[in-house]
Order: C-alpha cells, then structure tokens, then sequence
C-alpha cells in the first residue's frame, strides 16, 4: 500500500484514483477489489513500467470502446488480460466490467453508464501524458510520413483517369432514382458542381494576408518576417507584390531599392517534430514565409465564406466543434448517426484530388501558394503530390470541403445530405448511410481509421465528445506532466484537472492534486471568490489568499493571487513595416461568423435534439484577424505593433484580481 502524498510518483496517482473508484463504487467495487486492483497495478508498473499506464491500459480502454460500439464482443481474445472464473470478462476492475457486459462478452440490455465513465477515466488516464519521446518513435512517424506519400503519388494515375471519364459524361442526363446507388463517376461530377456553388460568390482577390504564430520554413524572427527578401512566382501571378505584401503605394515607393533584390524561387516547406503525447511526436511542416503569408489570408476568407453561405453552413465547420460533439451525442442515444474518423487525413489529399473536385479558377489560386516539397529533418528534400501536409493554413478547409463534397454528392437523398456534420476529418453520418459514405470516401484515396469509427452500438466519439446511450463519458486524460518546479503550464493544466476529477467525485485524487499544488503554489483561490484567474473548486480557509484591497474605483475587494501572463517581447521595426502589420494583424474587422441556432440541430434530429438539449450556439466571431502572436492579452487591451508574444511562453505572476 503506498503513502498518496505526492504527485511526482504516477502510482500515487492511480492509487487515488481507484481508491475514488472504491469511494463512488463501493456496493460493486468493494474494499477487497480496491486492494487486489491497486496491488496489481503497482506489481505491473514496477515489472512493465510507465507503459502500463500509458499503453496497456488504454488498449484495454479500446477494446471496450469497440466491444461498447458493437464492433465485437469482449472476450479474452480481443483483450487479453486474465477473465474472472467462468466469465469472457477481464479479472481487472471485473466488478466494473460486469456492470456493463455479460459473462459471455457481450453489451447488457440497461449497462450502467456511470461504470462505463470510470472505468474509461482509470484505463485513458495517462493515455495522452506528454513523455519524451526516442529516436525509434521518430523514425517511426518520419517513415509512416514517406509512405503516406508513396500512397498518395500512386492515386494520381487514377484520378486522371477519373477526370477523362467525368468529362465524357457532364452532359449525359441520367433519371433519378432514390434507389440508385451513385458510381464513383456520378459522386465527381455532383461534388464537382456542390463545390462550384460553394465558390460561386467568392471573390478571391478579396483576402487580407498575414502571418500565422509558429515558426516558417525560412526560419524568420517575428519581427523579420515583414522584410521581403523571396517570393515565389508562383504566387506573385495572382497576388501581385505591391497589392499584397506591401502596406501602400508609398510603401512600394520607398522600398524600390530592396525590392529590386527581393528573389522569386519556390522555396521548400520544412518537417519538424513536435512533441505529442505516450504515442510519441507530431510531424508539422512548416510553410516558407511568402506562402504562409498569403495562406494565412486565402485560408480565413474560405473559412468565413463557408460558415457563412447557406448551402455549406449548417453541415461544415472550422471555429466550433459543438456541432460534431451534440451530433454524437444525439448519435449515441438513437443509433440513427455514426461517427467516422479520417486517418492520416491531411496528407492523403492528393493535389490531382483537388484539382479534379475544385473549380479550376480556386484551384489555380491553391496551388499558387502550395509548398510542392518539404525537406525532412535528415535534410532530405521529399516532393510533395498530397495538396498541403499538416502546418499549411489552406491543409484543414481544403480536406474539410472536398469530405463533404464526396459524402454529399453521393448521399441518395436531401435528408441524409442534412444529416452530414464535417469539421476537420471528423465526420457525421446517418447510420443508413455509413457503409456507402465509407466507400465514397476511400474510392478517393481517403483512409477510414475504424478503430474510431463507430458505426454500430452505442458508443459515438466525434471531436472530443466521448458518448455512450447519450450521456458523455469523456474521461480525464492527464496530458501536461507534473513537476514540484513552478511553471505556468503545470500551474493551470493541473488546476484544470483537479476540477475536473473534482465533478466527477474524485475527492481523493482532488486533495491529492490540491495539496501539491499548496506546497508548490501557495495560496490559491477558489471559485466561491469570483476572480479572474486560475480558480479550484473548493479550497479551505487556510489555504485561500490572504492579502486583499478595497478597489473603490470597482467597488470590490481585490485579492494578490498567481496568474499567467504571456510574455511580451518588445522590439521596434521600420515604419512601414508596422503600418503593415497593424493593417493585416491589429485592424479590425467586421466579417464576423453568423449565428446559428436550434436550425442547426435541426438538421440532424430536430425532435429527439429538443427534448435532450438546448442548442443555441453562436460562432465565435474574430475581433481581430491575429492578436500579437499566440497574445494571451486581454481583447480590450490596445494593439501594439512593436509588442510580440512568443507560443506557449508564458510566465507566472502575482497581480490584483
């Protein structure tokens, strides 16, 4: 039995974790049970390591959610773990699992959900901790990235096969028939005009260039980056240099000099590795400089236009998940829509895809500002065929529209076409049309990731909505890894989780977390007080903030407590070059999303929707096109020009909330 006094041990915080499980689950999960899990658990992390908490557990945790999904019964076979006497059911937290499925494996008529959310908030606990990863783990994700791209370059011979035949038949007229199940050649040619309807009233030139927060391919400072010295040709054709990387005429004029030096080659994109979580690094490319700047802008203007159109806004979305998240939801309850899940989304959309699907004037426009190669971190320069990796502006709203259109286009009738929810390569479907959505989908290269797909059952995951017979059983994951040295990252993502185990009524685990934060933190307040900073649950008299002021200008008493500031880099550049970014970053704009209300939901269920739940969402509207880079200041805060902010650099300070 171990001591739970401390966090920088992960078996501590299992341990409390499963004595809450006890706590809550006491009639099933009785003291006898506790003991015999928790001294298992400590046997397998002390054989196996911290990968038992990080993969052996969560391939537990998938087993369920596919054997709750209906993909197959839970049996030993599937997940391999010792079965109680008599039973196909895991030994491990067994009481639980019995709850829920039959000796035999299979889903009970009424399962309690409640285990159901334990029993996936122990085995996803430590899924996503964010552990360094090793050179194999790289190798590993560079290599998945190379043949990914080997895939994609072989489809290019069949999309131009596609493009030949749809040519052939754009004016044959074929008799509907809500029976006929469209051929791969039909699907083209509606996605073809779906996607010409979408851009028919865009205005391409209208696009307000920018740059994004993270690191480029030419590896500029922050404040370099509005000093041209390449862009591309590529570009240049279509967004002139003088109307779109320079602030005025009077800008142009002044820098005649350096732009008679500023080169036009296609620079390549550059592959970093960036940390994820146990399963190891992110591969992210980043875009040269020049292309990111006018992606930045096309990549915005195609996001507004789209949630803003009538044909596209009330099925696709970019600034919002909540659509996705209720549809699963509400899928989970009835079985009437299934989620599916793009694997390796991003880069299997083939450029010869997009050019075969899209308007030929918006797809001269894309490839204009389209990195064509990436150079790999052993200096490898790799020629791209998908249309854009992850890290391009363009990459998410290319693949979210030409999903839709593929799963629209071959959709038999207009109330399966309503009950289509893209966001990203999250995907909603109705049920009846799950086993055709699919196949339109890979018939273009697509690839369905089945283990999350759910398709049958009573289990739905889309966009981080875990449901199960319509209630959310979204566990804890704990991402960030604990340390006793401060760090604002640690500071607020362990406040964060604290409260969450606190709603679950995990109070052990709370304490747990709470006195660690005290002896690390300090005073910190608790929700009850009301101030606008990293806030507990609950926090006992003792432990609150002590040192308060009578602010008459507010009429309120103050308290000094830590919270996060970003921090800020100042550092003056040239006259025009602020006009610049004071016109592309700070300037305000009115092209605010529009609202959507019970319509939206309307268009999935509207009858079972209303009865359990309320949906009246508004899109977030951009206040301003970028606020300093990654800024975390206050929206009523004046822009600066000369003032930067790095990603993910923050500090803690103590101030009057």
């Amino acid at each position: 039995m171990v001591t739970i006094k401390s966090l920088d041990d992960s078996k501590n915080i299992i341990a409390a974790l499963l004595l809450d499980v006890h706590n809550v689950h006491g009639v099933v999960f009785n003291k006898s049970a506790y003991r015999k899990t928790l001294n298992k658990v400590l046997r397998r992390v002390d054989r196996e390591g911290l990968s038992f908490l990080t993969k052996t557990l969560p391939r537990l945790g998938k087993c369920l959610d596919k054997a709750l999904a209906g993909q197959y019964l839970m049996t030993k076979s599937q997940h391999r773990f010792k079965t109680m006497a008599g039973s196909e059911l895991p030994i491990f937290m067994g009481e639980l699992f019995s709850q829920v499925f039959s000796l035999d494996g299979e889903v009970l008529p009424e399962p309690c959900t409640k285990c159901v959310q334990t029993l996936r908030d122990v085995l996803y606990l430590f899924y996503k901790y964010e552990l360094p990863y090793n050179d194999e783990e790289e190798s590993a994700v560079l290599s998945s990235f190379k043949k990914t791209e080997e895939t994609v370059s072989n489809n290019s011979t069949l999309f131009a096969a596609m493009h030949t035949a749809v040519e052939h038949i754009t004016h044959t007229r074929r008799s509907y028939d809500a029976n006929h199940k469209k051929t791969t050649t039909e699907v083209i040619r509606e996605a073809k005009i779906l996607l010409s309807g979408v851009f028919s009233s865009f205005d391409l030139d209208n696009i307000v260039p920018k740059h994004g927060p993270g690191v480029v391919a030419t590896k500029q400072k922050l404040w370099d980056k509005y000093l041209w010295s390449n862009v591309s040709d590529n570009i240049t054709r279509h967004y002139p240099l003088d109307a779109y990387f320079y602030a005025s005429l009077g800008h142009v004029c002044d820098r005649l000099e350096s732009i008679s030096l500023i080169q036009a080659r296609d620079l390549p994109a550059r592959v970093i590795l960036v940390p994820k979580d146990s399963r190891g690094p992110r591969l992210i490319s980043c875009e040269p400089v020049d292309y990111q700047w006018i992606q930045q802008g096309l990549g915005s203007a195609i996001v507004r236009h789209v949630e803003s159109i009538e044909l596209t806004k009330f099925n696709v979305h970019f600034t919002d998940q909540e659509p996705n998240r209720r549809g699963a939801l509400l899928g989970s309850m009835t079985g009437r829509y299934a989620t599916l899940d793009l694997n390796e989304a991003s880069d299997r959309v083939s450029l010869d895809l997009v050019r075969l699907l899209f308007p030929p004037n918006i797809t001269v426009r894309l490839e204009a500002c389209r990195s064509s190669s990436t150079v790999l971190p052993d200096g490898e320069e790799l020629k791209l065929t998908k249309f854009a990796p992850m890290g391009s502006s363009l990459c998410f709203p290319v693949l979210a529209l030409i999903t839709w259109a593929i799963l629209t286009a071959g959709a038999p009738d207009a109330d399966t076409r309503d009950g289509i929810l893209v966001y990203g390569d999250d995907v909603i479907v109705p049920t009846t049309y799950v086993a055709d959505a699919i196949e339109h989908l890979e018939s273009f290269g697509l690839k369905i990731n089945r283990d999350k797909s759910c398709t049958k059952g009573s289990f739905r995951e889309s966009c981080g909505m875990d449901a199960f017979k319509g209630v959310s059983v979204t566990p804890v994951r704990l991402r960030t890894v604990w340390s006793s040295t401060p760090s604002p990252n640690v500071y607020t993502s362990w406040i964060a989780y604290a409260n969450s185990f606190y709603d679950r009524s995990y109070f052990t685990l709370y304490d747990l977390i709470v006195d660690n934060l005290h002896h690390t933190y300090g005073a910190i307040p608790d929700e009850a007080m009301h101030l606008a900073c990293p806030s507990l649950r609950e926090v006992t008299e003792a432990n609150k903030p002590k040192l308060r002021r009578l602010n008459k200008n507010l009429q309120k008493f103050q308290y000094k407590v830590l919270d996060v500031k970003a921090k800020s880099v100042i550092h003056d550049i040239d006259g025009w070059s602020m006009l610049l970014r004071y016109f592309t970053e700070g300037a305000k704009t009115n092209s605010s999303l529009p609202e959507l209300h019970d319509e939206a939901m309307s268009r999935i269920d509207w009858q079972v929707a209303r009865r359990i739940l309320t949906f009246e969402h508004t899109c977030r509207p951009s206040a301003i096109a970028v606020r300093g880079f990654d800024s975390l200041s206050n929206e009523s805060d004046p822009f600066s020009v000369s003032s930067y902010t790095y990603r993910r650099a923050s500090m803690l300070v103590r101030r009057w909330r």
